[in-house]
């Protein structure tokens, strides 16, 4: 086995993030539900789109946002996914490439464009989320190269991403490179409704030992799990897994590494301003304490502060120098 010269590679979806603030009159008016992620389809994409504020365009997507996190402290990262042959598009893959991000995958045509989520965030920071997947959920088999998969730690899975059939089988053959190279696979299961649609397949994954590292919030642990309670959820997963992650949200995170249990507090913020990418930062932070062998405790504490740094300002990318500040922190 030949030594790996990326530290993470992440597929997931390639989107932009349209970034606006909304009252709940103009949710309520929408139809929308406070804090949910809804998928929507080209039309009401462009419908949504018009009605909403000034925004914000800044590139997103869960696992993008994690390796976004991750190169800025520090670590070598890839990118998979699929963007259109648009301004949007440019607009992504430029801003991996910025931060040094290997990205690979041809553009497709514009028939179908580049994604979009369109994010209504409210005055106390809950963000209200509207996917449009577009050119994301044609991410062929093709595109995943095996020497670049060969080359990372760890692989990176988005759970968004298991709903399309064609990205579904391209993750199902980077899992098969990884582990044939000895390889670690990380997923991040991304929603409740992500899990409810495949709880047979995420299910079954974890049983054949295909999933090393699983990230999930609280309520996913419950939906992953079918527990009733939190302490109950745990003790159903973490045994089939190596490394179980979960975050509680201001109460702060875990991790179950090979049966034993950490935790770390929330990192404290002065004002929440926008949940928008957490849980991504979170794993980025996570991540690169594991790559470099860092003990659970100390990477549970890089992901809060990473977590805690999103959450402070619109977007779901650092806008603070992340290797500085989680430096400073753990001195």
């Amino acid at each position: 086995m030949t030594d790996p010269t990326l530290d993470i590679i992440a597929i997931g979806n390639a989107l932009v993030d349209v970034l606006s603030p909304a009252d709940d009159a103009f949710l309520e008016a929408e139809g929308l539900t406070k804090g949910a992620m809804t998928l929507i389809d080209a039309d009401r994409a462009t419908q949504l789109y018009d009605r909403m504020g000034p925004g914000r365009e800044i590139s997103g997507g869960s696992a993008g946002n994690t390796v976004a996190g991750a190169a800025m402290l520090g670590a070598r990262c890839a990118f998979v996914g699929q963007v259109a042959e648009d301004q949007l598009g440019e607009v992504f893959v430029h801003d991996l490439k910025a931060q040094g991000i290997a990205f690979t995958v041809p553009p497709r045509s514009p028939d179908i464009p580049t994604g979009r989520c369109l994010i209504l965030v409210s005055a106390c920071g809950q963000r209200t989320m509207n996917t449009y997947l577009g050119a994301a959920q044609f991410l062929p088999p093709s595109a995943i190269e095996e020497a670049q998969i060969a080359s990372a730690k760890v692989l990176l899975l988005e759970g968004y991403l298991w709903d399309p059939t064609e990205p579904r089988a391209a993750m199902k053959r980077a899992v098969e490179i990884a582990h044939r190279h000895g390889r670690q696979v990380a997923l991040g299961v991304s929603a409740v409704f992500c899990i409810l649609n495949h709880l047979e397949d995420f299910r079954a994954m974890i049983a054949r030992g295909d999933i090393d590292i699983l990230f999930a919030n609280e309520e996913e642990l419950l939906a992953l799990s079918g527990a009733a309670d939190f302490d109950a959820a745990v003790e159903a997963l973490a045994p089939q897994l190596p490394l179980l992650v979960v975050t509680r949200g201001a109460e702060g995170a875990i991790a179950v590494a090979d049966g034993v249990r950490h935790s770390v507090a929330a990192e404290p913020v002065d004002r929440v301003v926008d949940t928008t990418g957490a849980g991504d930062l979170f794993s980025a932070g996570y991540l690169v304490g594991h790559v470099r062998g860092l003990a659970p405790a100390e990477c549970l504490r890089m992901g809060a502060i990473a977590a805690a740094e999103v959450i402070s300002h619109y977007g779901a990318r650092p806008e603070q120098d992340l290797k500085t500040l989680v430096a400073a922190k753990l001195s």
